[in-house]
């Protein structure tokens, strides 16, 4: 997803538009744009252009109706989140047929990427409460006649701006967390995918009637500038991370805090003892499914040299295996953003420029709507192959001597989103080494689907996480609350305290932590005599 200001909106591999300048007019009152089918540039809906007014207008409905959500508490938004949960699961089969349409994925593909999204509505439901509600904390020794408490309240209106490659899965991720924390949502779709973020708003319509509780605004960049500077009280992005540089700026216009889920360059490593036919078809999983158009996909792969050519050739078998067309035997879809072909083919042919080998397609292989899967090997860690996200089904594999050198090479890159670690006794261990915010032992891109595990990451790949509990408590402001059950003994906030007071005072310090204070004497160690 993009949101540039001033800058072509396709230029982004996510494909979201942000902003016109300011002061720059928006587009005609009325005005509408097309979604297409990006297998056959086919018409799938028309939607309107809302501009700033339309967007304030969506915020301030929502606004009135963020009272009455956050009031029902966790019990009542439970049971509307669970029928809300029955439609979705009823109608999966036509919700996955719109995903298809306009993003071109297989429907197969479409309703998985649903049912992932049902499962985490949900386990907010479910626990929202548990992470969320009122709960006691020790005052502590000092203030034993106080009772001390912290919840998570509802901040009140979300702003939600979504990508095409995961157009229900990757923004429930914050829209379903937002609404279970008690706040209502503003969604923007991609300008690719509207017709998405119009099903899921009337879905949800359909259990809390005019409701004005998910709110959808359609449009390019400039509805996506209204929406950063509209009277919302945080804003969840996914998107390259040069988009969410802008959208922060955007957002600092009104001191908006923001979360953003940013792009990944994802590793996958395999070790000397690792099960390498599983390896190799979770690498082939990570990196071509969904067409590559996924920001924990597999871009890159560190072999052990002990299990090197045994990969490369499973992995290769599995590439030639799938292939990418409109037919029913096709196992990936078309490239939904056709710009976005354009970076392919571009980090492919530099890949090959600088030495590097296509040992399964090449830039031969890289049509006007469909890529097919591309295996890279010798390509050195400089080319935009390796450096840059590339959004599309390639993949380059290096031969490395060890996990030391896999570790190192994988944390070299600026972006720490996903990681993917095969090995028998060492997952754990080399997973904890890497500098990203998920990794997968054993496994690929698991760690998405677990709805209690957190989903961000580091550096370049952006800041914030929503799923899981940090996900709900994204939503939220933390309210801490101390009450006074009596007296104190020993009243230190007043003017009229007394030396005697303040005595008191240290000896109790010191008492409870003067011993803590102080550290443990260090053996000394014999001194070296030189001998000459």
């Amino acid at each position: 997803m993009s949101l540039d200001t001033g800058l072509d909106a396709h230029a982004d591999p996510h494909a979201e538009g942000l902003g016109l300048p300011q002061g720059q007019d928006g587009p005609a009152h009325g005005a509408t744009f097309d979604s297409l089918d990006p297998a056959t540039g086919d018409v799938v809906g028309t939607h309107p252009v809302d501009d700033a007014a339309a967007v304030d207008a969506a915020v301030a409905r929502a606004r009135q109706s963020a009272g009455w959500w956050a009031a029902l508490g966790f019990d009542g938004r439970k049971e509307v989140l669970a029928q809300w949960r029955g439609v979705l699961t009823r109608r999966i089969g036509q919700l996955a047929a719109v995903v298809h349409a306009e993003t071109g994925k297989p429907h197969a593909d479409a309703a998985l990427e649903i049912g992932l999204a049902i499962d985490h509505l949900a386990w907010v439901g479910a626990h929202a409460e548990k992470v969320l509600g009122r709960t006691r904390v020790s005052p502590g020794l000092l203030l034993s006649n106080q009772t001390a408490s912290v919840e998570y309240l509802p901040l009140g209106v979300v702003g939600v701006i979504g990508p095409w490659n995961y157009p229900v899965f990757t923004p429930m991720g914050s829209i379903a967390y937002a609404l279970a924390a008690g706040n209502a949502v503003v969604f923007k779709p991609s300008e690719l995918t509207p017709g998405v973020g119009r099903w899921l708003a009337d879905s949800l319509r359909e259990v809390v009637g005019d409701r004005a509780l998910l709110q959808v605004v359609t449009g390019f960049g400039e509805t996506g500038a209204a929406l950063c500077r509209a009277d919302i009280d945080k804003l969840a992005f996914t998107g390259s991370t040069a988009t969410g540089k802008r959208v922060m700026a955007t957002c600092a216009e009104r001191l908006t805090p923001v979360v953003i889920e940013a792009g990944g360059k994802d590793a996958l490593l395999v070790d000397a003892d690792a099960d390498v036919t599983a390896a190799a078809d979770a690498a082939a999983w990570g990196a071509f499914s969904n067409a590559g158009q996924t920001c924990i996909g597999v871009e890159r792969v560190y072999v052990h040299e002990q299990v090197y050519d045994r990969f490369l050739a499973e992995l290769s078998d599995r590439a030639r295996a799938v292939h990418a067309g409109n037919d029913p035997a096709a196992k990936l879809g078309p490239m939904t953003m056709a710009s976005q072909v354009d970076v392919v083919r571009s980090h492919v042919s530099d890949a090959l420029q600088r030495g590097g080998r296509a040992v399964v397609g090449g830039e031969d292989t890289v049509g006007e709507r469909f890529v097919q899967p591309t295996v890279l090997v010798d390509v050195p860690e400089d080319s935009l192959a390796v450096t840059e996200e590339t959004f599309g089904p390639t993949v380059t594999v290096r031969k490395v001597r060890d996990m030391d050198e896999a570790v190192a090479l994988t944390n070299a890159g600026k972006y720490g989103l996903g990681s993917t670690v095969f090995s028998a006794k060492r997952g754990p261990e080399i997973a904890r080494r890497l500098r990203t915010g998920m990794t997968a032992v054993n496994s690929v891109i698991s760690f998405a689907a677990v709805p209690g595990l957190p989903f961000g990451g580091v550096g370049d790949s952006g800041f914030g996480r929503i799923h899981g509990p940090d996900g709900l408590k994204e939503f939220t402001y933390a309210k801490a609350v101390t009450r006074q059950r009596f007296k104190p003994v020993l009243n230190l906030t007043t003017f009229d305290r007394t030396p005697e007071q303040d005595t008191t005072f240290a000896t109790l310090l010191t008492a409870l932590h003067g011993r803590a204070s102080q550290l443990p004497k260090r053996p000394r160690k014999p001194l070296r005599t030189r001998k000459d």
